[in-house]
């Protein structure tokens, strides 16, 4: 079975290339990023790349960029170059090559290093949501900007639910 990688499938590099792909910047969606830490290393099973993929192949969200980090006791922060997350011999983020546009340099590393506890790891990912891209361009030929955008964690709502719930 072939899988598409989380740039889409292509031919060459050179009819594809992430500089291309962001280029156009009228057809982008919206680019979000997410930093998830795990308490160490072995606890990066890879069991939710799967679901990480689905979202790609179904056209749901691009993967713009997808680094590791570490950040050890001393508080020191460094790339983390994950090959095999199951231990099963192959290579789990292959799926991923290429994902890479540059957007996450050293000094991003560094930041998201600031809010991951030392001992621990992370995954930074930078994604379009490609489901809004056609609504978006839309939105830009129409003259409309957003001019705020956010997102409210799942624990913050959670605990708003649980707080009207006891009211």
């Amino acid at each position: 079975m072939v899988r598409r990688s989380a740039w889409r499938a292509r031919t060459t590099p050179e009819e594809d290339p992430v500089t291309e792909q962001l280029s156009d910047f009228e057809d982008l969606g919206p680019i979000d990023y997410v930093i998830v830490e795990f308490p160490s290393t072995e606890k990066m099973n890879g069991e939710a790349l799967p679901l990480l993929v689905d979202l790609v192949d179904r056209g749901i969200i691009r993967i713009l960029d997808l680094t590791f980090i570490q950040k050890d006791l001393d508080g020191t922060v460094s790339g983390l170059s994950i090959a095999d997350f199951d231990g099963d011999g192959a290579l789990d983020l292959a799926v991923f090559e290429g994902a890479s546009s540059g957007l996450v340099d050293k000094d991003d590393m560094e930041e998201a290093g600031s809010v991951i506890e030392p001992g621990s790891a992370a995954g930074i990912i930078v994604y379009e949501n490609t489901w809004a891209a056609p609504f978006a361009k839309q939105l830009r030929l129409n003259g409309a900007q957003m001019v705020a955008s956010g997102r409210i964690p799942v624990q913050a709502i959670i605990a708003s639910l649980d707080a009207a719930e006891q009211a």
